[in-house]
């Protein structure tokens, strides 16, 4: 049956042109009513393709209009109808959306009808072209104009003509046999030789879209039409060979792969009958046992592993157990029992690795150093927990890199960061399906020796939860006299981890809780100061990022002045990853410039920075002096150093009252209370009336408010900024200062004192007041952080009040 509403096709093309053959007139003589076809018809509407003359259609149609159309037809004594292929598939049954040439087709025999949907037979009769088309309540109806078929005498040239659609078609009879069947009911009702109607027949085999097919109805011209359905032929024959070729392509796929199934079950049984091949099981334990040859199991893991083998012979392998039995025997048998790598101990090696991947850090580098020689004159680095603690993107990770480089150790890191499980560190009983070893032992299955570098980033990110506590089983893991017999829930045997080198990476100590920290030696990586990060720069980040961006040294360059506004205005943290990722952002915007026609070199000035960057992040530190109640202060952050400015300031009032704002923290509170009454009760010493704060409100602000703040080392800051208030004298020049207060005046140490130096520079300060208890560290630092600065050590107040006034 055809079903003209399921295909969409493309918009036709008309062409009723080319019509060469006169029509006769019909011949005279007597001619049955039935025989007559009317000069107007009911029309139906086609899609995907065209009727043509000479054949028998089945149709089915749907809609009320076609229905009407059809009964309206069989009222008729002809009972023909039109059958007329529409422009737009998708549009509506319009006048407007009909081609001009259709077939009237006689209704035959009509299988099934009702008011919606009709099934009948029919046969084509003639070509007709639409004089004029109206739509009426029973449907479309036409007025046409007949083409009736010429007779054609035979000649030579149309006999070639159709000799060559039979052989197009002898051809996709051979390629596809079901063109056969159509092919004898063309013959029981017309003749090979009507090249006319031939061509139809043919036209109606291919698979042509609808309006090429209308193209060939529309072409009444029998040469032209031939010439246009072997072109059609042609492409069929194509398509019918690509598809015969793509069909014994897959049936060859399927072929081969089918006999390589049976020669393979073939070979099989042949080799099981010759005894040539194991069974899965007895291959597992071979491999099991040939794992065992260079393993160097300590007592228990070498009974365990022997009564497991023996186990795992005795289960079958439809066994529940036979799973479990045999994941426990591979991780038993894949660890890294007693394989040690070499350690080289290489003094001048190692330092060239750690200059080479770093710049600066010399505290650090030389601590990497000692630590290395001691392995050296003792012959082993075993027992060795490091923490390396310093702001994000000083190089923490890196440096682990490089130490496993320097001594020749294999390197794995995994992150601790968020970890809140206990069996993340010890693994799982294997009680539990799925169960797998802890993180430790599965870093050694990954490192293959026994003493790797083993990298725990974040540690001081580590949490807990109802799970258990990753922190407290820590302990046993980094503990030099537990972790040689390591017990792991899944192994369930001791493993020597004692020749690992362990070396955590944290932000802060604070949230490392104290028996873990306890164990570990501490390397605190302080951050880079603006010409340490112009260096890292030059040397290590730019070629990076060229390199990663397909640029070159002569493409484009960055001025070190520039270099230097980069960092101080876009990227003034501690470490240099922001930085990095600014320069990124200059590569990206310079390769754009590259690929869209830029040809001479690009050379970053200062100037250029705003184009390629947009406004600074950050702008210069303002630092308000001369100003009475105002005193800077130095501060330690997770992200290194930073000052803060103090200001305090009286309000006249009835009665005493002090108030702190700007986010402080309960022991920041404490501070400012501290300092608050330390000055209140030496008024008199500092030359200010002793009835001051009895009439005055006192407000103490830090800003920025918007950033929570705490510590202890603002308490001479605080006391300073109150002194200042109340005597009405500002402090000097470019000063800075650092300490804990207690009520008896004394000047307590602090913490941080690198990351405070190094703010303190970045600020242009001058003169740095100092706890005498912080000398030593003073001291220990690098000799271009201390340069140009003018620093005082004090351990009374009274001391940090004359250098603060200028008091003789």
């Amino acid at each position: 049956m055809r079903k003209e509403d399921d295909v969409v096709e493309n918009g036709p093309e008309e062409n009723i042109g080319g019509v060469t053959e006169a029509v006769p007139a019909p011949e005279a003589g007597l001619v049955l009513a039935t025989e007559i076809l009317p000069d107007g018809l009911p029309i139906i509407p086609l899609r995907p393709r065209p009727a043509f003359p000479g054949l028998l259609v089945p149709l089915s149609i749907s809609g009320r209009e076609k229905v009407a159309a059809l009964r309206r037809a069989l009222k008729t004594p002809s009972q023909a109808l039109g059958l007329v292929l529409v422009r737009d598939p998708d549009g509506e049954d319009t006048p407007e959306n009909l081609h001009r040439v259709g077939v009237v087709v006689k209704v035959l025999k009509v299988a099934q009808a009702d008011e919606e949907d009709a099934n009948f037979l029919v046969s084509c009769l003639e070509r007709f072209t639409i004089t004029q088309v109206m739509r009426t309540d029973r449907g479309l109806f036409a007025e046409v104009r007949y083409h009736h078929a010429p007779e054609l005498s035979v000649n030579p040239e149309l006999k070639a003509y159709s000799m060559a659609i039979i052989g197009a078609l002898k051809e996709l009879i051979q390629i596809n046999p079901l063109y056969s069947e159509e092919i004898k009911l063309f013959l029981n009702r017309s003749s090979l030789d009507d090249p006319g109607r031939l061509s139809d027949f043919a036209a109606n085999l291919t698979s042509a879209d609808g309006q090429e097919l209308q193209k060939i109805l529309e072409t009444l011209d029998v040469r032209k039409r031939i010439d246009r359905v072997l072109v059609l032929l042609k492409k069929e024959l194509e398509v019918s060979r690509l598809q015969t070729r793509i069909s014994k392509q897959i049936e060859e796929k399927i072929s081969t792969q089918q006999r390589e199934f049976f020669l393979r079950e073939q070979l099989k049984a042949i080799k099981k009958e010759l005894g040539l091949e194991k069974e899965g099981k007895t291959s597992e334990i071979e491999r099991f046992e040939e794992r065992l040859k260079g393993l160097k199991f300590n007592a228990e893991g070498q009974r365990a592993v022997e009564e497991e083998i023996e186990k795992f012979r005795l289960l079958e392998p439809n066994s529940p157990e036979y799973t479990v039995t045999r994941n426990y025997l591979d991780w038993l048998t894949i660890l890294p029992w007693g394989k040690n790598s070499r350690d080289s101990f290489n003094l001048e090696k190692a330092r060239r690795v750690l200059d080479r991947d770093h710049y600066g850090l010399e505290d650090v580098k030389e601590r990497i150093l000692e630590f290395i020689a001691v392995g050296k004159m003792k012959g082993d680095i075993s027992g060795s927990i490091l923490c390396l603690v310093g702001p994000p993107g000083v190089g923490k990770t890196s440096i682990g890199h490089s130490v496993a480089e320097a001594i020749g150790r294999r390197f794995y890191r995994f992150s601790l960061g968020g970890m809140r499980d206990e069996a993340e560190i010890k693994g799982h009983r294997r009680t539990y399906i799925g169960a797998m070893p802890g993180k430790f032992i599965q870093a050694m299955k990954s490192a293959g020796t026994a003493n790797p570098v083993l990298m725990l980033d974040e540690i001081d990110k580590i949490g807990a939860s109802f799970h258990g506590d990753p922190a407290s089983a820590l302990l046993e893991v980094l503990d030099p006299e537990q972790n040689s017999a390591f017990r792991d829930h899944y192994l369930d045997v001791p493993f020597d981890l004692s020749h690992v080198l362990f070396i955590a990476t944290a932000n802060q100590l604070d949230t490392i809780p104290a028996p873990l920290l306890d164990r570990m030696e501490v390397i605190r990586l302080s951050g880079y100061i603006l010409e340490e990060k112009v260096e890292i720069a030059r040397r290590y980040l730019i070629p990076k990022a060229l390199t990663n961006h397909g640029l070159n040294k002569g493409q484009i360059s960055i001025r070190k002045d520039a270099l230097a506004t980069l960092i101080d205005g876009y990227a003034r943290e501690a470490g240099v990853r922001n930085l990095e990722n600014r320069i990124k952002r200059i590569m990206r915007k310079a390769a754009l410039e590259f690929a869209t026609g830029q040809t001479e070199k690009i050379v970053i000035a200062r100037k250029d920075l705003v184009r390629y960057l947009g406004q600074p992040l950050f702008a210069k530190e303002e630092l308000f002096e001369n100003v009475p109640g105002v005193v800077t202060g130095l501060a330690w952050t997770s992200l290194g150093g930073a000052t803060l400015q103090i200001e305090a300031t009286a309000v006249p009032s009835k009665g005493k009252g002090f108030k702190q704002t700007g986010q402080l923290g309960n022991v920041m509170v404490e501070s400012s209370d501290i300092a608050y009454s330390y000055t209140m009760a030496h008024l008199e010493s500092i030359g200010a009336p002793t009835d001051f704060f009895d009439t005055h409100f006192v407000h103490l602000h830090v800003p920025a408010g918007a950033t929570p703040k705490d510590g202890p080392s603002a308490g001479i800051t605080m006391a300073t900024a109150l002194v200042s208030m109340v005597t009405g004298k500002p402090v000097r020049k470019h000063l800075g200062m650092t300490g804990e207060l207690t009520l008896t005046g004394r000047v307590l140490p602090i913490g941080g004192l690198k990351e405070k130096t190094i703010a303190s520079r970045r600020a242009g300060l001058q003169t740095l007041i100092f706890p005498e208890g912080n000398r030593k560290d003073f001291e220990e630092l690098p000799d271009y952080l201390k340069e140009g600065l003018s620093v005082y050590f004090v351990r009374e107040f009274d001391q940090v009040h004359r250098l603060a006034f200028q008091v003789p």
